[in-house]
């Protein structure tokens, strides 16, 4: 029966190889091991890469061109004092003291809370929509992410608890890894300082470049990951950096009003607490197909109730599957608590 629910199914897998889909464990045409000795994944990661280089190289203009020089050695852009301190300190207040519904997920000692800025939260929070609708925002956005969509953005909370973690209660995102096989951007504006203690951002810097090592890496990463269930976000070994010639990861132990824009196709991690901690930030991911060569290419333009909601959407997809049977809870429900406020951890 599950070989020929796989052969029904086959379209589908072939078209999976022209989009987004990372994860190896459920579709038999990604997970072959033959496959992949011949250079299926590396053939999706050097494509893919192809078309954000043209995609990028079409938004050149977006941000300047140190920034861009920048960024194209590095994998990131950094801004320190990114806004006027009377803008952001009236930012600081509005998000400091917002009660709106928000969902956590757990991994090992830390909690993440989100807080999804949807067009109804933004019009109570005019400085924060001042700085999301922003050029200065969005072009750095755009440009890292190589596509001229909305992003997601929502308020996002890291609750770090170190003695959890020396119980062995380990936050796997502390591992350097790669979100998945093509370039996309996420973002981070740091409301307030994050020190060397608290598990600051860790970027390799360079990793997101595909050399003949990186290369090389991808494909003996992607014959292990035929052998088991993998879900592509491939991690690295402490030997793997010297292997492929890279330094060692870059910490963001910035100052409140930095904003962090990274390429984590590029090797990351979040640094590890040595105390419990809280870190508020405003957060932006943006993971559109990889194989479309258009810069614009955005389901929120195609659909407008999808505008401002694509935060909202997957949790209630996740939802409806939880309730049907067909999944399970990743993002629980917490009420409305202020994005500093820890509340006790959701009935699993």
């Amino acid at each position: 029966m599950t070989r020929f629910t796989d052969i029904l199914k086959m379209p589908w897998y072939l078209f999976q190889i022209i989009s987004g889909q990372k994860a190896f464990n459920n579709n038999p045409v990604l997970k072959s091991e033959r496959l992949n000795r011949r250079g299926l994944h590396v053939w999706r990661v050097k494509t893919a890469a192809r078309l954000a280089a043209y995609r990028r190289r079409k938004l050149q203009n977006l941000i300047p061109e140190p920034e861009r020089l920048f960024f194209e050695q590095n994998g990131y852009i950094e801004k320190r004092d990114f806004l006027p301190p009377e803008q952001f300190a009236a930012l600081v207040q509005e998000v400091e003291t917002l009660r709106v519904p928000a969902r956590e997920m757990y991994e090992g000692n830390a909690v993440t809370r989100r807080t999804p800025l949807t067009p109804e939260v933004l019009a109570r929070l005019p400085a924060v929509k001042a700085l999301v609708d922003s050029l200065e925002w969005r072009n750095r956005i755009y440009y890292v992410g190589s596509f001229k969509n909305e992003p997601i953005i929502s308020i996002q909370t890291i609750f770090s608890d170190a003695t959890a973690q020396q119980k062995g209660g380990k936050d796997p995102q502390t591992n350097l890894h790669m979100d998945t096989f093509h370039p996309t951007v996420k973002a981070w504006f740091f409301l307030h300082d994050v020190e060397e203690a608290e598990g600051p951002f860790n970027y390799v810097a360079g990793s997101h470049r595909l050399t003949k090592r990186r290369l090389a890496w991808q494909k003996r990463k992607s014959i292990l990951a035929s052998r088991k269930s993998d879900n592509g976000s491939f991690r690295l070994r402490p030997i793997d950096l010297k292997l492929m010639r890279l330094p060692q990861p870059t910490s963001f132990a910035v100052p409140g009003n930095t904003l962090v824009v990274g390429d984590t196709f590029g090797f990351h991690a979040r640094g590890p607490s040595s105390k419990p901690s809280v870190r508020i930030e405003i957060y932006v991911t943006q993971r559109p197909n990889p194989f479309v060569p258009f810069v614009h290419y955005d389901t929120a333009s195609l659909m407008p109730y999808v505008r401002g909601r694509k935060q909202v959407l997957p949790w209630i997809w996740e939802d409806l599957l939880v309730r049907w049977g067909m999944g399970r809870r990743k993002w629980y429900e917490v009420g409305s608590p202020l994005p500093s406020e820890r509340v006790p951890k959701a009935k699993l």
